[in-house]
């Protein structure tokens, strides 16, 4: 029996993949720096390696589109700050991990605008709900959620205090990183990232922690 059709249907799958995944490294690029909603079929195409309409049968619509790119970014955003520290042990570790894996991530501009879900999330802020406005909402609830895992985590271990609430200290986490992205990006801050490191290292330390384990340098 011949295998010749699924094989070609195979390896139009695999080509199909990765000229999507090639699309959407574009695509996150663009939108970090003009926004989703800078996004088009005619824009993108000039970047990327495929025609408008080509662009088109991949994502269907501008919304599909922007729904692919937040869920790419997502991916991207996991292995340059999750990843990284997973090997840490859960609790306090892992949190200090994530935090300068965060701010590596930041500083290296995986990102072209910087953060991508900092830029989404203002362009977005006042839009009418929607599933792409729902896109961004959920990812930044899931990433205030694994952090607030991981200081409950830390609390369990008695790295921190019992008496921590972990939402007031995501927030203030979440509050130095957002400020030490868009300073270094719009005010082009060089100490930006230092300080966001002291700030989070300071707020843990108040919240319990041993000094040692979250080194400031």
């Amino acid at each position: 029996m011949s295998t010749s059709a699924p094989a070609a249907t195979d390896g139009r799958r695999l080509r199909g993949d990765r000229t999507r995944r090639a699309v959407l490294d574009r695509a996150v690029q663009a939108a970090s720096v003009e926004g989703l909603e800078g996004l088009t079929f005619g824009s993108l195409a000039a970047v990327a390696p495929v025609n408008k309409s080509g662009i088109a049968g991949l994502f269907g619509s501008k919304e599909g589109l922007q729904l692919a790119v937040v869920a790419h970014a997502r991916e991207v955003f996991r292995a340059a700050v999750v990843v990284p520290a997973l090997d840490e042990e859960p609790g306090l570790a892992r949190l200090w991990g994530t935090v300068l894996a965060w701010l590596d991530y930041s500083r290296a501009r995986v990102f072209d605008g910087g953060c991508f879900f900092r830029a989404v999330a203002t362009e977005v802020d006042a839009r009418t709900p929607g599933p792409v406005r729902e896109a961004v909402v959920t990812a930044l609830r899931d990433w205030d959620a694994y952090l607030v895992r991981l200081v409950r985590e830390g609390v369990e271990r008695g790295e921190l205090a019992g008496r921590t609430d972990a939402e007031q200290l995501v927030f203030v986490v979440d509050a130095a990183l957002d400020r030490a992205d868009l300073a270094s990006v719009l005010l082009d801050d060089p100490a930006a990232h230092g300080r966001a490191r002291r700030a989070v290292a300071d707020a843990l330390v108040a919240a319990g922690a041993s000094p040692a384990a979250v080194p400031v340098a």
